[in-house]
């Protein structure tokens, strides 16, 4: 019996016998055992990225056309813009050219990292950082130094990009969020430690805030206008505007202390907060679960959070950078784990959504391309993928299907965007796959 009949015919026989699920069953008649989320993929702009790479840089603006910012190491970053309605193309923001720089290499502002924030005026705030040193570089006695990352500002109706300044010379910027009724931008250096910023929009001055914040740590302004941000440690800090003050506050997760250790790398918080200005959703990299926490409260006393639930059942869950929140309400996060249904191989990227007017976590199912040609895909002579396009995988029925995400988004008619690494690509994801 040859190897592949001998698999089916083993899996069907555990099967039967109750040692493995039905979904392995399954895949010996090229049946998934999941439902397939399926969207349009469309490759990022070329000559914008230089390696098939970009991170959580990813929003939808006022007017409906997507976001992204791109990572070209070494040599410069851009914001792309992504039209729905012609499925075109076009950089809105060259850093170089914005900023005046001219260096290349290590000094080059070759990300932009932030997830990018709309301001209620439209216009969309990002920041830059650095790379990493190329191979010379690192065996170089000596290099030039980092000079530092810088904010900026897109504006779609005027169709200007706007240089708002370096705020801390040496480090990157990670975080960018605009409360432009109070006319200032918070902001989180990269690099540890990871420093919170405040830009005075009308004084044009930056200051420095205080604690030191968690990995990639996302400014939240609640509907009392104070800045809500998370330590190193899991603390809640606040800066109230209206009185110049700074609060840190414990978090009960589930009436338990939460907390967080230096080691404890992976725990990598993303939240967002909903409209009424009070609730935050939290996920946490390494980790399938939900949480609610409520910023409605005073600056004294313990912060309440909440586990929800599980979104993705799975092994070794990755949840980096992908949550968002609808227009109706409805919480979307994208969480990947390994493939262990015996349906293909390697890693699932799961879209789950929590409604809270059921309270029910829901796994939508795994993200699939409709349109498997939008990348010449090429295999080499040993049969595999290089590594700029090992990104996406084919499963047994065929459906190519990525193995990561970075940036997830909702535009207001109920369209989700979803980048994926490898080749760098936007997913578009129409409202009626999100049943």
């Amino acid at each position: 019996m040859k190897t592949g009949a001998r698999m089916i015919f083993c899996l069907t026989i555990l099967a039967a016998c109750g040692f493995v699920s039905a979904a392995h069953a399954d895949a010996s008649t090229n049946k998934p055992p999941f439902r397939y989320v399926w969207g349009k993929a469309f490759h990022i702009l070329p000559g914008t990225h230089n390696h098939e790479s970009g991170y959580k840089s990813l929003c939808v603006g006022l007017n409906q056309k997507a976001y992204i910012g791109t990572a070209k190491y070494g040599e410069n970053s851009y914001l792309v813009e992504f039209d729905p309605e012609t499925e075109k193309q076009r950089v809105v923001i060259d850093v170089h050219k914005v900023v005046g720089q001219t260096t290349t290499g290590y000094t080059a502002q070759a990300k932009i990292h932030t997830r990018n924030f709309v301001g209620p005026s439209g216009k969309i705030y990002v920041g830059s950082k650095q790379g990493y040193p190329s191979k010379a570089e690192r065996e170089a006695v000596d290099i030039p130094p980092y000079p530092g990352g810088y904010v900026l500002a897109y504006d779609p109706k005027t169709d200007k990009a706007q240089n708002l300044g370096m705020p801390y010379p040496g480090f990157g910027v990670i975080d960018t969020v605009a409360d432009e009724a109070r006319g200032l931008i918070y902001l989180t250096t990269c690099e540890d430690p990871y420093h919170w910023m405040a830009y005075d929009m009308k004084a044009n001055r930056y200051r420095w805030l205080g604690p030191e914040l968690v990995v990639n740590c996302q400014t939240l302004v609640d509907a009392r206008g104070r800045a809500n941000a998370l330590t190193w440690d899991f603390k809640l800090v606040r800066y109230d505007p209206a009185t110049n003050k700074l609060t840190t506050q414990p978090i009960l997760l589930d009436g338990e202390k939460f907390t967080r250790t230096k080691a404890d790398a992976h725990t990598i918080p993303l939240w967002q907060i909903a409209a009424d200005g009070k609730t935050a959703y939290m996920t946490i990299m390494n980790q399938a679960k939900l949480y609610r926490i409520d910023l409605g409260g005073e600056d004294t006393g313990p912060v309440k959070m909440t586990t929800i639930g599980t979104l993705v059942e799975g092994p070794k869950p990755d949840s980096r950078c992908t949550l968002t929140i609808a227009a109706d309400g409805r919480v979307f996060a994208i969480v990947t784990v390994d493939n262990d249904t015996g349906f293909g191989a390697r890693r699932l990227a799961h879209l789950a959504a929590y409604d809270p007017a059921s309270d029910q976590c829901k796994d939508l199912g795994v993200l699939a391309v409709k349109n498997p040609d939008f990348y010449a895909f090429e295999v080499g002579p040993d049969e595999k993928l290089p590594s700029h396009m090992r990104g996406f995988h084919k499963l047994p029925d065929g459906a190519l299907v990525p193995s990561n995400s970075f940036g997830l988004a909702a535009a207001a008619d109920g369209t989700l965007y979803v980048t994926v690494l490898y080749p760098f690509t936007l997913l578009r994801i129409d409202p009626t796959e999100l049943q």
